[in-house]
């Protein structure tokens, strides 16, 4: 009998089963204890990069350590410093407030490691993918010729909208044409046309309104004026909720218009799309069914762990025909009859099954609930505005709308110039004190606070603290 090359043990980068469910259980209690515990933690642990380098740095070990004292050391030492965007009184950019059973799902698709790219290796993560993106199609109000796949995020989700969007508007040799977008638009979508190739002057970004949307009139006008000259008019970027203040273009009429002039209309919904669950949502983001294509982001408003967005398409051919490639080492993935191979319709040929952790969730919570808790983020916003306007020295820059509300601090004894200059520093003694965390940004050239509340784990106490402890610290 031939002797084996290596003896069993850790060179097979295998556990026992007793180490497994040991570290496993470990880990299970570590995040329970974090779901549990979060709100009676601060919402953000900074370290200097001293600090952690003294905590982290290290030779790569050329011997194996206990598991249990690696999770420790990752438990105390990673995620004890950073921000929980989780955490109920994160109020900073976009929260992403998760579910422990969307967690528990990613668990799960990490340890089974299915290979998503194709039938071929997946076929049930490739079925599962299939129906969640179309639940996500009907709930949208999208036609059954749509599709879509489901990737990192936002940015590429609209990297890969803009990507089939050019691939199909070039079929007839014509150079890149303009895009046209708001200066509310994320820049996720500056950077995907950038990766496209798209020079500078051929994106117009157009001032918003007096609402911070997309100007019909003046991109008619913008249209117009880059045809007289020889330019081709490509592309219109809507937002369905603009990070900023919550805004939506107007859908209706932009897809008018594209449809006239023989444009692509690509909607932005990454913050603000899954919000027409709910029937204000619905009014207020009338006309998204009309778009060619979609990103939105299931780990804002539909509460999953991070990383899950998704790219919908109006005919989901688009996607094949920008994508699809077939090399020879590939063969016998091509060759299955009926297969749908999620590789074809997107950038990634190695992919996860991201699928999993909403299709779970939607499944163990339903429908309803996330209804609920998409309603309660609409109208946790709309208290914190009625708080800002009784404290008396709150300016509402731009009102509560897809649970956004943007706000200015007060007093005619500072300049507007020391007032822009005093919300940055609000921004650091909020976190200095520890209670909350919320972000600035700057509207019609002037620096504002912004709180977006879409954490369903959040209490109206909890606005109210935060606003009554912002109302301090500006005085102090």
């Amino acid at each position: 009998m031939r002797e084996s090359l290596m003896p069993p043990g850790p060179a097979d980068l295998c556990l026992t089963p007793a180490q497994m469910r040991d570290l496993g259980y470990r880990v299970i209690d570590a995040i329970v204890e974090h779901f549990e515990k979060l709100p009676e933690k601060c919402p953000s642990r900074r370290r200097t990069r001293d600090e952690l380098e003294a905590l982290l740095r290290e030779p790569p070990p050329e011997r194996g350590q206990d598991p249990q004292a690696v999770l420790e050391q990752a438990l105390s030492a990673v995620f004890a410093n950073m921000m929980h965007v989780d955490h109920p009184r994160f109020f900073a950019f976009v929260p992403g407030p998760s579910n422990f059973v969307g967690a528990m799902a990613d668990a799960l698709a990490a340890g089974f490691n299915p290979f998503a790219g194709s039938w071929f290796s997946g076929s049930g993560p490739a079925e599962l993918e299939l129906v969640v993106v179309d639940w996500l199609r009907e709930l949208l109000g999208f036609p059954e010729s749509a599709g879509g796949l489901f990737v990192s995020g936002g940015s590429v989700a609209n990297l890969t909208g803009l990507a089939a969007a050019r691939h199909a508007l070039r079929r007839d040799g014509a150079p890149d044409g303009v895009v046209y977008f708001s200066d509310q638009t994320h820049s996720a979508v500056v950077r995907a046309l950038r990766i496209l190739g798209f020079a500078d002057d051929r994106m117009r970004r157009l001032p918003s309104d007096e609402n911070f949307r997309l100007p019909v009139a003046e991109l008619r006008a913008a249209i117009a004026e880059d045809r007289a000259v020889g330019r081709r008019p490509l592309l219109i970027v809507a937002n369905a909720g603009t990070t900023n203040t919550g805004a939506v273009d107007p859908l209706p009429e932009l897809a008018s218009l594209a449809r006239r002039h023989g444009l692509w209309l690509h909607v932005d919904g990454a913050y603000g799309a899954a919000a027409a669950l709910i029937p204000e949502g619905k009014a207020m983001l009338s006309g998204l069914e009309e778009a060619d294509s979609l990103a939105l982001d299931p780990h804002k408003w539909l509460f999953q762990p991070f990383e899950i967005g998704c790219t919908l398409v109006r005919e989901a051919e688009v996607l094949k025909d920008a994508f699809r490639i077939l090399p020879e080492y590939l063969q016998d993935v091509h060759r299955l009859r009926d297969a749908v191979n999620f590789c074809d319709y997107g950038i990634q040929l190695t992919r996860g099954c991201r699928a999993l952790k909403l299709w779970m969730s939607l499944k163990v919570f339903g429908l309803h609930a996330f209804r609920q808790a998409i309603a309660r983020g609409f109208r946790l916003a709309e208290a914190a505005e009625r708080r800002l306007q009784a404290g008396g020295c709150w300016e509402i820059v731009s009102p509560a709308q897809m649970a956004v509300v943007c706000f200015r601090y007060r007093d005619p004894a500072r300049t507007p110039e020391a007032v822009d200059r005093l919300h940055p520093e609000l921004v650091e003694r909020m976190i200095a004190d520890g209670y909350a965390v919320l972000t600035s940004t700057v509207l019609r050239g002037r620096t504002v606070l912004r709180l977006c509340t879409i954490n369903p784990r959040t209490q109206e106490d909890e606005v109210e603290q935060t606003i009554a402890r912002l109302e301090r610290l500006a005085c102090g």
